[in-house]
């Protein structure tokens, strides 16, 4: 496997903010990632960043745990050589923001709690090339078994509508639809139950389609100016707009559905498609198509200041992805659980620059 062109190497004093940074909280987010490669290892992305070139720096991840920043700092630069991503379209990158709310719920149907999360459906299956009927859409990933074969699932207005009724799926009821939709947007909530307990819902599976957001559906219909989309002002809108709520929200077909998971750390997030929980401020989500989860992200985001009011450049760890994070330059960065870091999440699309660390094994003549 060969690295791809679109890496340009560079050195460590070259990238924006590297000195100030606080490679300790990065650390304990890489380190988590090497704990979990012991049991299954992550695939290799396309762009040629070998997972098994990884072996030394987490073999010394499991081993040691840093005291401090500069230690951590030099981990780093000891295992890491810095390459900067070009975007496709030779310009800056892009990243957003996500996070995982936190919502109040009842375990059972009320009158005031009566948006259900869904558990995944017995008759949801996964396709692939395989198993894909001529003719279905190539991107769809599950599909619901029948008699005569897998068709297409049923989408988000026949479901809300009553089409998995009565099949027992309800983990629990939300008071909001809009809440319940922004949940399926994160692929993960926290629950703050009736009966006083603290509970969580992950990603389990959805229903196939592709994902259509309601910020672009508002712009293009003229109700929001597309600078102005974000997550507040689409929650404004809806608010103001309860009679149209379902018009728009069904427009993006896909639904998701859930697994129960502990809150074993309040501090952590929810364990995403990395198998690990997410920190905040230091876990991305990256194009799993094109990047291998476990590597080290420097992201320079001058304009961003959302996280301390100061311009973002940070070291991320790629732990998570997501449908609408395709490209060599894209991420999503996790802003943490609750309302706190959903005010953050709301307001990120930024230009970003993205520097990937390679294992120095990747790259000839770097031996620390």
């Amino acid at each position: 496997m060969s690295l791809s062109p679109a890496f340009s190497e560079t050195s460590f004093d070259r990238l924006p903010g590297w000195a100030d940074d606080d490679h300790l909280a990065a650390f304990a987010a890489f380190r988590r990632s090497a704990f979990h490669v012991l049991t299954k290892p992550y695939r290799s992305g396309a762009l040629g960043v070998d997972f098994a070139a990884f072996a030394a720096a987490y073999d010394e991840a499991r081993a040691v745990s840093p005291p401090n920043r500069s230690e951590s700092r030099s981990f780093f630069e000891r295992h890491f050589v810095p390459a900067r991503i070009d975007a496709e379209n030779g310009g800056a990158g892009l990243v957003t923001g996500f996070y995982e709310p936190e919502v109040e719920a009842s375990p059972v149907r009320t009158e005031r709690f009566s948006v259900p999360l869904l558990s995944r459906p017995a008759d949801l299956v996964d396709i692939d090339d395989a198993n894909r009927p001529a003719g279905m859409d190539p991107y769809i990933a599950f599909a619901r078994d029948t008699r005569n074969g897998p068709i297409e699932y049923f989408d988000r207005g026949a479901i809300e509508r009553g089409a998995l009724g009565g099949k027992g799926l309800e983990i629990a009821w939300l008071a909001d639809k809009v809440d319940a939709f922004f949940a399926h947007v994160q692929g993960a909530a926290r629950l703050k139950m009736t009966d006083g307990r603290l509970c969580r819902v992950t990603y389990a599976a959805k229903s196939g389609q592709r994902f259509t957001g309601p910020g672009m559906i508002l712009s293009e219909s003229g109700e929001i100016a597309l600078e102005k989309v974000t997550m507040q002002s689409i929650r404004a809108w809806l608010k103001a707009h309860p009679d149209r709520v379902d018009e728009i929200l069904w427009q993006n077909r896909s639904y998701i559905f859930f697994r129960e998971a502990a809150v074993d750390d309040a501090s952590l997030g929810p364990i995403a498609a990395a198998k690990v929980p997410l920190t905040a401020g230091r876990s991305i989500a990256v194009d799993r198509l094109l990047h291998t989860f476990g590597t080290p992200f420097h992201i320079d985001a001058p304009s961003l200041t959302a996280f301390d009011a100061k311009p973002f450049r940070r070291l991320m760890i790629a732990q998570d992805t997501g449908s609408a994070i395709t490209g060599p330059a894209r991420g999503d960065l996790f802003a943490g659980s609750g309302g706190a870091a959903g005010e953050i999440a709301g307001v990120v699309r930024n230009a970003a620059d993205f520097y990937a660390l390679l294992p120095r094994p990747l790259v000839s003549g770097t031996a620390p």
